[in-house]
This record gives structure tokens, sequence and C-alpha cells, in this order.
């Protein structure tokens, strides 16, 4: 999950720099001459932090830009196909919540630090931005506990939903990476989709681990997620995967 610095003075409540660079990234997107999706909020958390310099190279920008949209795309259509119910885990400051078309009943958990879900819902809460769908904010606390806190504020076991994995680091131990499969398994009705990026240095091997629970599998690499939106080739050998529980 997000691993907070707490370096970056009261305004962040110790938000992430890898949260304010994926930030910077949906900002600057935005803004482009042909972006590939549009986050209006973007700034608004950036302006609450203040000046944060950012290391980012075109590369990244350009990568975290088609993380985004296919990240989207992949909500869109799990809500196409009547999914009501989504859980972002380690969303840091995304504001999908806030900025994608959901349907009304549609009910999304997040997942993260107690510091980056305060922070992102007061900025925004205080700049008048209103939700299309109810947002439950679900502070994490440990890897072990998540789920029960995760049942206790609504989330029913029985539904399908859309779990969303875009934040996991990279180098998580295989532990740590088993244990939060085998929860987004438990508790995964039939019907559920995922999707996650994993680098090349993700300790097991995700496609197979979700396909020998019965999980129908897709696998794209990062360089024909460029191809497909347009952008350029990227050293970054992530993968991308989503997949539906049979």
């Amino acid at each position: 999950m997000t691993v907070m610095d707490g370096d970056l003075g009261a305004a962040s409540g110790g938000v992430a720099r890898t949260a304010l660079g994926g930030t910077m990234a949906r900002a600057k997107e935005t803004t482009s001459r042909f972006p590939l999706f549009t986050d209006p909020y973007a700034q608004l958390l950036l302006d609450a932090v203040g000046t944060v310099e950012s290391p980012a190279t075109t590369e990244d920008h350009q990568y975290a830009a088609t993380r985004t949209k296919w990240f989207d795309e992949f909500f869109l259509a799990a809500s196409s196909a009547g999914i009501a119910q989504v859980v972002i885990l380690a969303p840091g400051l995304d504001t999908r919540a806030w900025r994608l078309p959901w349907l009304s009943d549609t009910v999304i958990y997040e997942v993260d630090e107690p510091q980056v879900l305060e922070f992102k819902e007061r900025v925004l809460a205080e700049s008048g931005v209103a939700l299309s769908a109810r947002r439950v904010a679900v502070p994490f606390e440990s890897r072990e506990h998540w789920p029960k806190t995760l049942t206790s504020l609504g989330f029913d076991h029985t539904e399908p939903t859309a779990w969303a994995g875009e934040g996991l680091p990279a180098g998580l131990p295989a532990e740590t990476l088993t244990t939060i499969l085998e929860k987004v398994e438990l508790y995964s009705a039939r019907g559920s989709r995922i999707a996650v990026e994993v680098g090349s240095d993700m300790p097991i091997d995700v496609s197979c681990w979700l396909c020998e629970r019965h999980w129908e599998v897709n696998t794209t690499s990062a360089n024909e997620l460029m191809n497909r939106y347009h952008r350029g080739p990227v050293t970054d050998d992530s993968l991308f995967i989503d997949g539906r529980k049979l």
C-alpha cells in the first residue's frame, strides 16, 4: 500500500511523493493538447500541497497517463457490465471517485493510509467538488485487517466487485503480495473483475496465480499499452493484468 513520507509539510498531511508524482502527471495530461483523459481536480490537490519539485521525465508522465487511461477504461467497462461495487487499493490522490461518470448506485471503497484519504476528501470538499456516486474511505492500518474494516463499512462480498491495484509498489515481498491477492479472491463473488499493474520484479506470477483460481485473465505489456494510446515507447517492462472471476 501507499508508503508515507511525512516530509511535505502539514498541508499535504504527509502524502507520499509517489502519490504527488502521479497527480502531477494527471494535471499535466489534462492541460495537454490531446489528453487521454481529464482530471480537473489534480491541480486543486497540487495547489493545496504547495510547491513540490518533480524529478519525473517526459517518459514518466507519458507512462503515468497511459496507466491512468487503462484503469479508467477498466472501471467504465465494469460499470457498463452492471458492477456497482468498486474497491480501489492504494488510490493515492487519484480522483476517479469524483471524475468518472459512475452510475448513481455505485459504491466506491478507497483503501489507503488515513492521511491520504483525509487530505484528498478535505481538499475536494472545500473546493465544492461533488460526487456522482457514493465513496467510502477505508483507512488502512494493516495488511491483515483491512478486509474486516471494509466489511464493517458496508462492503458485500456476495456481490460482484471491481477491484483495482494501481498503487501496489514494486519490490513487494511474495508473502505480502500473496496475502493481498488471497483477500481479494476470498471476497470476490462470481463475476467480479480485477485490474492490477505489476512490475517485472514482482515475486510471483500474478496472471498464473489468478488463472489457477478460475479467473479469466488478459495481460498487456507497458509498451503495448503505449502503442495503443499512440504514445512513445518506454523502458518500463511492467505488465497490466485484468481478469474476470468465472
